[in-house]
């Protein structure tokens, strides 16, 4: 049997790949879907933690573009992950998947609380465990969350699902001509503004040497392929 390439992962899903094409609320069969893919990926051995943003039912910038008090805004973005979280965990519940989610702002009738230790013992265990809530501060993206997690559990790597089939030179929903790149340096990223991560995620993960796949979320089977080290999307690392 092929023996996958990662064996501990952080899946970084963003909150409008949960939307679909509605671009708001949670889209059940994405969802579920994800939830599959996730399940067969855990059957093959692998470690899956995954963190969640909250895009498709409130963004932090925007609410501050519009005179909102920033750091109330983010807070509120927290909140959002965590309805993400729950809705992913009851996802894989259903697909007999031992599951545990962990909220970096205290919320005990629904979550856990973060602890570095017990979120590596539920990986180590075969639970997949879900982080929520960010970092818990305002100001820090959930890319950052994702770079800091994966450093904090030593997860091998990061893969961030898109809507795209991996990074581009201009955005290829408005230029046909936009080129794909098959693979990256973190400086790259950090200094052409690429917008696979935001520059202190891109940091984190360059001073942690922790690499990036940016690949298609809606094409069932690519998180398995990802794993399984398939040439898939846009690699990011040295």
């Amino acid at each position: 049997m092929e023996l996958p390439k990662y064996k501990r992962i952080v899946l970084k899903l963003s909150g409008e790949a949960l939307a679909g094409e509605k671009g708001f609320g949670i889209e059940h069969d994405i969802i579920s879907s994800i939830a599959r893919q996730v399940v067969e990926v855990e059957k093959k051995g692998v470690e899956v933690a995954i963190v969640v943003g909250g895009g498709n039912i409130w963004r932090g910038v925007s609410g501050s573009a519009k005179g909102m008090d920033r750091a109330t805004a983010d807070y509120m973005g927290m909140l959002a992950t965590v309805i993400n979280a729950l809705a992913l965990q009851d996802a894989l519940e259903n697909e007999g998947m031992g599951t545990r989610t962990m909220s970096a702002i205290e919320m005990r009738a629904v979550a856990e609380p973060y602890i570095r230790r017990r979120a590596i013992r539920h990986l180590e265990k075969g639970r997949v465990v879900i982080f929520a809530a960010g970092t818990g501060n305002p100001y820090f993206s959930t890319d950052t969350t994702a770079a800091l997690r994966s450093a904090e559990i030593e997860a091998q790597v990061i893969l961030m699902a898109k809507k795209v089939d991996g990074v581009y030179d201009s955005d290829p929903m408005l230029n046909q001509n936009a080129r794909k790149y098959d693979r990256l340096d973190y400086i790259d990223v950090i200094n052409q503004g690429l917008g696979v991560m935001d520059s202190t995620a891109a940091s984190l993960c360059m001073d942690n040497n922790i690499p990036i796949i940016v690949f298609n979320l809606t094409q069932e089977g690519n998180i398995l392929k990802a794993v399984m080290g398939e040439n898939i999307g846009t690699y990011v690392g040295r």
